[in-house]
């Protein structure tokens, strides 16, 4: 059984939830921050090009790396579900059903970014000056794309027992090793985009190796028999909770690549711009991103254990607490993004394109943390299938076309394509709240 601590269903929701949400944030914030190293150094040290080419190329690693991550959220709810159903001995199974299909996929994705880099910049309209940059950097990242997966899974694992402080161990240590890979390669051997690429296998390599080391010192609720490491049922349970949000995460991930595509039209410093504003808006999301994740975690515990008047005061009070801190994000971004920006490049122009786009993205800051709580709420009733839905309704119905629109006006605003994604997230909130009503009808709400 989970430790007091780990247990979501009983004590103070709000101390519960935030406590458990300080070392997911903590966690996400190391990620932002080694993905904006990559950027950072290559800006300082590299070329415009070089930058245009590690923004290009990151958007097609993150949509690998959302894939999967989505898929791992289906072993963070099992997880989840089995402790607060006081059923430890299914978690073995559904971690060794993980380690199999992760092996396979990981294989799968690593070939295909190897075999298809240049068609995959060419899709991504990587500006010409950029292309073989942009192939390099996909085929490297590549290359070593197990330890990226190993490690979303390994923190998926943990995130479903109630444990987030080991997550953040395991970035913690990435990001250390990219940000020493960085500057050895980049600003001390000068190799530019490879030198950025290889220091991000070579962090996760680090880090996925050292966390097996310190998982094997750890107590676990249950064990792990060999006769579980194999393609069992628990994958088909995985999937079925997981394969909406990886669909819905693929679908989102490539309208982010179409916009990023829209934008590399407009020319290379609306490109390097767009990469430089991407990397800030990582941070941004890094309140939503918490709550959504701890989310699925409280819920699916308290859900396993029949209290849904529980879950529901989690989701209310992940939504006030996330948009009241959400408040001062979006004055940070909309009144100082050129300071922001000026910290990974020194060309005025570059500064300039990223705090166009901030402008107009602010808001989401603020709306995207109630639209995650929501989302955060329904993973962990397992109800993926919805969350891809309108995952699905928001990109294509609002984002994508309101992005388009705007990129071929004459003299194209960034701050107009940024706002396309807070209006995305407004018709999001619209369709959520609407669900939310349907299904409070016919769920069980507890006397506590």
């Amino acid at each position: 059984m989970p430790a007091n601590n780990e247990d979501f269903t009983v004590g103070s929701i709000p101390a519960k939830l935030i406590g458990f949400m300080i070392p997911v944030l903590g966690a996400l914030v190391l990620q932002a921050m080694y993905g904006a190293v990559d950027l950072l150094v290559v800006g300082r040290f590299g070329t415009t090009a070089g930058l245009s080419a590690v923004s290009t190329g990151s958007n097609v690693v993150n949509l690998i790396v959302f894939t999967m991550a989505g898929l791992a959220m289906g072993v963070t709810v099992l997880l989840g579900r089995y402790i607060g159903e006081r059923k430890p001995r299914f978690c073995g199974q559904v971690i060794g059903g993980a380690i199999c299909f992760f092996a396979a996929a990981a294989v799968i994705i690593s070939i295909v970014m190897l075999v298809f880099a240049k068609p995959l910049a060419l899709l991504m309209q990587a500006p010409p000056e950029a292309l073989d940059l942009t192939v390099l950097y996909v085929r490297i990242c590549g290359g070593g794309i197990v330890f990226i997966i190993s490690y979303n899974v390994i923190s998926s694992i943990f995130r479903g027992l109630g444990n987030s402080r080991l997550p953040l161990i395991f970035v913690a240590i990435a990001c250390v090793v990219n940000i020493l890979g960085d500057l050895l390669f980049v600003a001390v051997f000068h190799m530019n985009v490879a030198g950025a690429a290889l220091a991000t296998v070579m962090a996760q390599a680090v880090s996925v190796l050292l966390s097996l080391i310190i998982i094997r010192r750890q107590n676990l609720p249950f064990t792990v028999k060999k006769s579980d490491i194999r393609f069992n049922k628990e994958i088909r349970n995985i999937l079925s909770v997981g394969a909406p949000i990886a669909f819905q995460e693929i679908l989102t991930q490539a309208s982010f690549l179409a916009l990023c595509a829209f934008i590399n039209r407009i020319g290379l410093d609306a490109s390097s711009g767009y990469g430089v504003a991407n990397k800030i808006v990582s941070f941004v999301m890094l309140i939503p991103s918490a709550l959504m994740q701890s989310m699925a975690s409280f819920v699916a515990q308290n859900v396993g254990a029949g209290k849904e008047r529980r879950a529901r005061k989690a989701m209310l009070t992940g939504m006030a607490f996330g948009a009241g801190v959400g408040v001062f994000v979006m004055l940070g971004t909309f009144f100082f993004g050129d300071t922001l920006a000026a910290v990974f490049t020194n060309d005025t122009q570059v500064i300039l394109r990223a705090a166009e786009f901030l402008k107009g993205f602010s808001p989401e800051a603020i709306v995207t943390c109630i639209l995650f709580s929501f989302i955060g709420y329904y993973n962990g009733h397992s109800k993926t299938m919805f969350v891809m839905i309108q995952g699905i309704a928001q990109s294509f119905l609002v984002r994508l076309p309101m992005s388009w629109i705007m990129s071929i006006q004459p003299s194209a605003s960034l701050t107009m394509i940024g706002l396309a994604a807070p209006t995305a997230t407004c018709f999001g909130i619209l369709i959520n709240t609407l669900y939310y009503k349907k299904i409070a009808k016919i769920l069980v709400f507890e006397d506590e």
